[in-house]
């Protein structure tokens, strides 16, 4: 699992070579030796001018004023664009930024280049607009394959280009459903009702600016809000007592419904009838729905609209009155209603007019039309929704104010350019520019093609049928094809694609027989849809919808098909040769085919049924049936969104090389399908920025190329971390795919700092990497030339989010390298390696907060307990630290898994997963999305469980608690599945070595030689101040080779436990940018996640410390309930009290007489932390206070200080933690440890101050410099090893002998 590909970078650091004519060449770009020599060498010509900007780009910065800074952006792009060779010159300068900027900042500036930015910057701002470098070569890498798929279906070389330069048309959210109709019922009418009489008829004042909420009182139809809904349902009948509240409330707004009988339309579906009413008359009885409907109607025409509406209101009321524990009114509920609403009105008994409507057919037929319009709308599906102006939205009044507010700005935008006017009727004009005629989110809804699978006109659209042969919904899909074809379709072509899910019956496999002769020989005849129309239907009745005893004989089916075909003018005598030849297993086989075909191309199961329209997939729901009106509205959506530019581009081309006979319809067809369902599977914004706008004569770079398939445009600041990535990856791919490009350079205007402070090194691996003659690679590589000798560099890797990546071989310490210290030594090394990827995920659950506290295990199929994590409240956010290979992700045992359970994809109510199968195939990582749902019975039960109310709680036994349940089976795994027997056999060795009690564990973070230095004396420390065992906790991101070759035989020599943890610093959290901010964040930030679950309590414990006490007191000291403890400042010194800043200002007011702790020591309990989401809230004031660069200037002192009134801390006493800037001597003899803090009085270095403040500490260094020296090899010099008199004795001699670790500190 673990032997996995490790990308190693080696980075090199050269000491700079002697150059001469520098100087005369930062004036200008022409000198006259290399003048000589371009004459001299005329073929050389580009290699002496790339010679000249190497030179150019070598020289090392001065400190340079604003005035000097102000143009610098300009500068660049100039230098770049009149380079011999761009693309290098715009890498070398971004990436030796340092270097270079002196000799940028004397060029002279060419006003055209600043005009022409300048001018560009109006159009789009002054940053690099081209985000997610590291995806652009996955981009080309696509465009290169679709243009390979396209040159084998002999699509012209231009076409190609022209394809792929083509995005597709924006998809438009704005889908109208056009609902005109007389079944629209409408409440009130502001342009006639006599109620708005005063209100002012002046469209303009739309366009008036109010005040926020403020509405807009014209007397004008502009938003219309008509409902669809049942009126037999609670959402349906409290929509109209909404409706009314609203309307008496004189909201600007008319208002409207269409009503409709769920159950009239299920029984419509069940029997056939779809949209014939009339044949429904007298079948069955008259449900509730269709009463009210029918009786709405009838006082609608006889008493008004307003009569008919309270007439439902009443229904309502006597609904709710009512003792029915169903929501659903009863027939006397709607019959009190009718008599209550029509008996002010009426002179004979309401009793008889009902009587008298019973037997009228009129109003039955009106409610039965009313339905199936709403069924032919496709709303039924929604119960209850809410059409604004066509827009389809849920029924609450929340979203209504919501769907007129995001109305209102499109029809503004209409009236301010005239397009509406005071004559216009708005819903007309709507629903005539972009009306549908039925509503079907599975196909409006966004969806990416997956892999893609005769007539006499060019059909751009392709249907491909699925069908399940042995299925009702199989053969419905089939009848609804059919019928769909009957209706006529200009744009579109239909194909089926049969298969079986179980052993078809004889019938069933001469359909599949019939079907195939009978379309690829007479789909030209006139009668063939009719024949084949009549044949699914008998089919179906006959054999799919009767029973099997019931079902008829094959003879039957035979029979009705030469019945069929006669009527039908079909040639008999062929289909009576079908039969005679007929092959059950020849027709088998084939449908087997095609359903591994589907499983293996598109991942279909056996029996499922599916639409494929151009390469698009969809699945005909559950709800309802899929009917002829999906597959117009089906072709409808995508001619529109994914053919139609495409159609237009191919029917253009003029087809060389290519036999005419072949030239027909069909292969256009053909080809119109193949390249819109692959463009389809593109993962690219339908948005595209308009470079076409942009100058590019004086700021540009553009790079030629007629041949290729690829053109890049980008907008790049040369002078960006963005830049200094875009500009390695451009010359990758100039070099290996050519493409042409056009690369318009867009810098930051008015420099007042340098906009880049490092040096760059962008590695792509290559075919160069790997040797041609055996299995060596040879990189990739960085390497870095010429660099500064007196300058402290610190070298960072920048590497893709899911990687962690270490340094496994690095002799010098890579976070202060300064070269002058190296001596003759030529070179610096260092070799990293990819040690594992991050597996990240969100967690949530529906209409909930995200899960917190929710405990995830992770692990193979042998051993699910390999990692462990935790779901933070911060968007439900997790990781695990993993391997390419399959893992199983699943609930822990314990409280997560006994009150939760995976949501399996699609319909909640199914089969809950007790595991996620996640397959790591690529070093891309993995972002898994989790939604959880609770378990029957557990709804209203807390994931977390204080210890207060477990404490109070009434269960038996508090070994059943989360709490204590929780160690069980957590103890012990943490990314390594042999970690429990290690812990077993810790044991039996700290029993052997005396040590025996309560293990202590310590955590610290260290990074670079002089801290590591210290680390390995406050490890030495601590243990020889114990008898119990001991577990050090290291943050394994910044620790050097040198300690992790040397820490493992420490624990074994000195017998101690360790532990190497890390954890991937998330996208989503404001990242810091200084290494030592980074290392300070560690400390705080991640606590609840970083250890195992299983950890109880951890003591924090700074490198820089020496412990004189046992630890094990403080381990196990009561911080009552609080989540860590802390100890405060000293406040004894008085020669620090002008550096108190906590005494005054903000922190004075914030504390409100609270102590400020230093973050030198401090105790985690773990579990209250997890229990409270301390580290959540820690998050939270993270992300809210480190934006501000004047904030948190400590970063791991001031966060837990400032949130203490949320997440308390406890202070510990005094003598835990001794430091001597703010403490003094006179405590110094009661100190339990010794912190070597910085003095801002004295800023005397950390060695120079450790050798004169603890007096163990030589002797401590002394011991753990020797053993390290003993594990790697080493010498070490004798006068470096100075005895405890010596040092204090004389310090002057000691610091002649300084190691380097000191110098760089200094």
């Amino acid at each position: 699992m673990h032997d996995f590909f490790f990308l190693v970078l080696v980075v090199w650091v050269c000491l700079p070579l002697i150059r001469n004519c520098l100087m005369q060449m930062e004036s200008g770009h022409n000198s006259s030796w290399l003048i000589k020599m371009e004459e001299r060498k005329p073929e050389l010509t580009s290699e002496i001018m790339a010679f000249r900007d190497y030179l150019l780009s070598s020289t090392i910065s001065d400190t340079l004023d604003v005035w000097e800074l102000k143009d610098l952006g300009h500068q660049t792009a100039q230098r770049i664009v009149h380079a011999s060779d761009p693309l290098q010159s715009m890498q070398e300068i971004n990436q030796n930024f340092p270097s270079v900027v002196s000799s940028l900042s004397r060029m002279k500036l060419d006003d055209s280049v600043k005009d022409e930015i300048t001018a560009n910057q109006r159009m789009i701002p002054p940053k690099q607009v081209l985000n997610g470098s590291e995806w652009l070569v996955d981009m080309v890498q696509q465009e290169l394959s679709l243009a390979d798929q396209f040159s084998k279906l002999k699509v012209p070389h231009s076409t190609i280009r022209k394809l792929l330069l083509t995005a597709s048309p924006p998809e438009s959210n704005m889908i109208r459903v056009d609902f005109r109709s007389s079944h629209v019922h409408y409440l009130n009418n502001l342009e006639e009702d006599a109620m708005y009489k005063r209100w002012r008829n002046n469209l303009n004042e739309i366009l008036m600016p109010v005040f926020p909420g403020q509405l807009r009182y014209i007397r004008k139809n502009l938003f219309h809000a008509v409902y669809v809904l049942d009126p037999a349902t609670s959402c349906g009948l409290e929509s109209v007592d909404m409706i009314l509240s609203l309307y008496e409330n004189n909201l600007p707004m008319r208002f409207g419904l269409i009503l409709y009988s769920s159950k009239f339309i299920k029984k419509a579906t069940i029997h056939g009838l779809h949209l014939s009413a009339k044949d429904n008359d007298g079948e069955t009885e008259e449900d509730i729905s269709s009463l009210i409907i029918r009786l709405f109607i009838y006082i609608k025409e006889s008493y008004g609209t307003q009569t008919a509406f309270q007439f439902l209101s009443n229904v309502n009321r006597l609904r709710m009155l009512s003792d029915s524990a169903d929501d659903v009114p009863e027939t006397h509920h709607v019959d009190e209603a009718f008599v209550e609403t029509i008996l002010p009105k009426v002179k004979s008994p309401p009793q008889d007019i009902l009587l008298k409507l019973a037997k009228e057919q009129t109003y039955k037929e009106l409610s039965q039309e009313s339905s199936m319009f709403v069924f032919k709308l496709g709303l039924n599906k929604l119960q209850c929704c809410l059409l604004m102006n066509g827009l389809v939205f849920d029924s609450s009044e929340e979203v209504l104010m919501n769907a007129m507010n995001d109305e209102l700005p499109r029809i503004q935008e209409q009236v301010y350019y005239g397009h509406i006017n005071s004559h216009t009727d708005v819903l007309d004009k709507f629903l005539s520019e972009s009306g549908i005629s039925r509503y079907n989110p599975q196909i409006i809804a966004e969806g990416k093609a997956k892999p893609r699978i005769s007539v006499d006109d060019v059909k751009p659209v392709t249907h491909l049928l699925a069908v399940d042969i042995t299925s009702k919904k199989g053969i419905n899909l089939l009848h609804e094809g059919i019928r769909y074809l009957v209706e006529g379709s200009k744009g579109a072509r239909l194909g089926v694609l049969f298969s079986s899910s179980q052993d078809s019956d004889l019938p069933g496999l001469l359909l599949v027989k019939v079907f195939e002769i009978t379309t690829a020989s007479y789909s030209h005849k006139k009668n063939v849809l009719y024949f084949l129309e009549h044949l699914c239907s008998f089919y179906e009745q006959k054999y799919i919808l009767a029973s099997s005893v019931a079902a008829e004989s094959t003879q039957t089916f035979i029979d009705k098909v030469y019945d069929l075909a006669d009527a039908n003018e079909l040639p008999l005598k062929v289909y009576k040769s079908i039969v005679s030849e007929f092959s059950a297993d020849k027709v088998k086989k084939q449908l087997n085919k095609v359903s591994q075909f589907l499983y293996l191309l598109l991942g279909l199961e056996s029996g499922v049924n599916a639409v494929i329209t151009n390469g698009r997939v969809m699945f005909p729901g559950d709800e309802g049936t899929f009917l002829s009106h999906d597959l117009h509205l089906l072709e409808t959506m995508e001619f529109k969104q994914r053919v139609k530019h495409i159609g237009e581009i191919i029917e253009e081309v003029q087809w060389q090389d290519l036999d005419p006979d072949m030239l027909t319809s069909k292969f256009v067809s053909d080809i119109i399908m193949y390249v819109s369902s692959a463009m389809a599977t593109r993962e690219r914004s339908s948005e595209s920025a308009r470079f076409e706008v942009l100058n590019a004569e004086h700021s540009a770079v553009i790079i030629d190329n007629e041949n290729s398939s690829v053109h890049i445009d980008a907008v790049v600041d040369p002078l960006s971390a963005t830049g200094q990535k875009v500009s390695s990856l451009l010359r990758v791919l100039r070099k290996y795919v050519q493409p042409s490009m056009r690369i318009v350079l867009n810098p930051m205007s008015s420099l007042v700092d340098l906009p880049l402070k490092n040096y760059y090194r962008y590695v792509v691996p290559t075919m160069d990497d790997f040797s041609s003659t055996d299995l060596t690679v040879n990189g990739p590589k960085a390497f870095f030339a010429n660099m500064p000798l007196s300058k402290t560099l610190t070298m960072n890797l920048d590497v893709p989010e899911p990687w962690l990546v270490e340094p496994v071989i690095a002799v010098h310490d890579v976070d202060n390298i300064l070269l002058e210290n190296l001596g003759d030594t030529r070179t610096l090394q260092a070799v990293f390696e990819l040690e594992a990827l991050v597996l990240t995920g969100h967690c949530s659950e529906k209409d909930h907060e995200p899960p917190r506290g929710l405990q995830l295990i992770l692990g193979t199929k042998n051993n699910p307990h390999l990692v462990d994590t935790l779901v933070m409240a911060n968007l439900g956010y997790w990781q695990m630290k993993v391997s390419p290979g399959v893992w199983y992700l699943q609930l822990a045992p314990g409280r997560s898994s006994e009150l939760y359970a995976f949501k399996e994809d699609g319909d909640g109510n199914q089969e809950k997963l007790l595991s996620k199968l996640i397959t790591i195939n690529d070093l891309r990582g993995k972002v898994v999305h989790l939604e959880v749902v609770k378990k029957k019975g557990m709804e209203r039960e807390k994931l977390l469980i204080s210890i207060d109310d477990e404490n109070n709680s009434q269960r038996k036994g508090t070994h059943d608690s989360w709490n204590s349940n929780l160690f069980k089976w957590a103890s012990g795994f943490i990314g390594s599945s042999g970690l429990s027997k290690k812990n077993e056999s810790a044991l039996m060795e700290h029993e052997k070595s005396g040590r025996h009690g309560k293990t202590i564990n310590i955590f610290s973070i260290a990074s670079g030689h002089l801290y590591e230095r210290f680390l390995k004396i406050m490890i030495l420390s601590v243990w020889k101040n114990t008898q119990r065992p001991v577990k050090f906790w290291f943050i394994k991101n910044y620790l050097s080779p040198q300690f992790k070759d040397v820490i493992p035989h420490m624990a074994q020599e000195y017998g101690f436990e360790y532990e190497l943890i890390t954890y991937k610093w998330p996208s989503w959290l404001h990242k810091q940018t200084e290494k030592q901010r980074i290392i300070w964040a560690y400390k705080i930030l991640f606590l609840d996640v970083i250890f195992p679950l299983s950890l109880e309590r951890v003591i924090f414990v700074d490198a820089d410390q020496v412990v004189r006490a046992d630890m094990g007191e403080l381990y196990d000291m009561d911080i009552k309930g609080r989540p860590l403890a802390y100890t405060p400042f000293c406040d004894n010194n008085r020669d620090m009290d002008g550096y108190r800043f906590w005494s005054q200002g903000f922190w004075k007011e914030h504390l409100r007489g609270r102590p400020y702790h230093i973050s030198a020591l401090y105790i985690v309990d773990l579990v209250k932390f997890r229990e409270t989401a301390a580290g959540d809230n820690l998050r939270v004031f993270y992300e809210t206070l480190s934006k501000d660069p004047n904030s948190l200037a400590n970063l791991d002192q001031d966060l837990p200080n400032y949130a203490q009134h949320t997440v308390p801390i406890f202070s510990l006493p005094q003598e835990w933690l001794w430091c001597e800037s703010w403490c003094g001597n006179a405590t110094k003899s009661r100190a339990k440890t010794i912190d070597l803090c910085n003095n801002p009085m004295t800023k005397e270095p950390k060695l120079q101050g450790a050798k004169r403040i603890v007096s163990e500490w030589v002797n401590l260094d002394s011991e753990a410099r020797q053993f390290t020296a003993k594990i790697l090899g080493d010498e070490v010099n004798p006068q470096e090893l100075v005895s405890p008199n010596q040092s204090q004795d004389s310090p002057a001699d000691n610091s002649l002998e300084e190691d380097v670790e000191f110098k760089s500190e200094l």
